[in-house]
């Protein structure tokens, strides 16, 4: 009795199960339809709003440009309202395939201690952004030389996280703002004009007042080299191979790296024609023949 009760059981689940599967790929076109439907508005509306957020941050920029707004700061707002303006829309997608925001948000606070760990870098790159924009260390366009690693080059760009410095040899460094606002930075466009030193050394037996005139005479010929500020050829050092010389001007900061490499060649030239030598590196060695007892 027991063993036929447990076979129609067996036969009724079997049962069950058949009419469930038969009911599942009833409505299967039904659901893959609405699902395909369902994917098909969510990338019209991903490809509605993305054009929608780029025309927020069009409008963004130009108002911030027409009120004479810092280069930094337009970027550096273009950049958090993308972010922000995306992540909205994300949500708004995801609530179309039933996801519920105000469960999400509540996941999110329950992990808010797991995600703050995670993204700790993040956020200090974007306090370091925000920071670099009040106190305003450098701008857009400044040269500068930033950290220990003695990264420099030009500003090109402040991201929401990193900025991004050009090298004069046309390299791109990507910097962290959290290290940034950390480092010490030393901005070389801050003021107009920057000190141009130059070392030459000649040999010890050149004469130096000889040298400096020589010297003095192609600083003065220079048309980059502003009259109004020290011109001078200073003895820096009195060195193993030969005496050092510094020739000092001043320029107008958009001049400097031209000025510089027009000198220095400049000064070579001049040398030779004036006789005076640029000495080698050199070393003098004495040898003594230890006589025999």
């Amino acid at each position: 009795m027991e063993g036929q009760i447990a076979e129609i059981g067996q036969i009724a689940s079997e049962e069950i199960k058949v009419g469930m599967l038969e009911a599942y790929l009833k409505q299967l076109p039904e659901n893959a339809l609405r699902f395909g439907i369902k994917v098909l508005m969510a990338l019209i509306v991903f490809a509605v709003g993305a054009q929608l957020i780029r025309l927020v941050r069009r409008i963004v920029r130009r108002s911030l440009q027409k009120g004479s707004a810092d280069v930094g700061v337009v970027q550096f707002l273009d950049s958090f309202i993308k972010a922000v303006l995306y992540i909205v829309l994300v949500f708004m997608i995801a609530s179309g395939f039933g996801l519920d925001a105000a469960g999400v948000a509540a996941l999110l606070g329950s992990a808010g201690v797991a995600i703050g760990l995670a993204v700790q870098g993040s956020l200090s790159n974007f306090a370091g952004g925000v920071l670099i924009l009040l106190i305003k260390p450098f701008k857009v366009g400044d040269y500068i030389k930033a950290d220990e690693n003695g990264h420099e080059g030009t500003v090109r760009e402040i991201q929401l996280f990193y900025t991004k410095l050009a090298t004069p040899d046309n390299h791109v460094v990507v910097m962290p703002n959290g290290t940034l606002a950390n480092s010490c930075i030393i901005n070389m466009s801050a003021l107009p004009e920057r000190k141009l030193d130059i070392p030459v050394t000649i040999s010890y037996n050149d004469d130096i007042q000889r040298a400096r005139e020589v010297l003095l005479r192609v600083v003065e010929e220079e048309q980059a080299a502003l009259r109004e500020r020290e011109q001078a050829v200073l003895v820096q050092e009195l060195a193993d191979s030969g005496v050092k010389l510094c020739v000092r001007c001043w320029v107008d900061g958009e001049n400097y790296w031209d000025c510089r490499w027009r000198l220095t060649e400049r000064i070579k030239y001049a040398l030779d024609e004036a006789g005076i030598t640029i000495p080698y590196p050199q070393m003098d060695v004495r040898l003594e023949r230890l006589q025999e007892k």
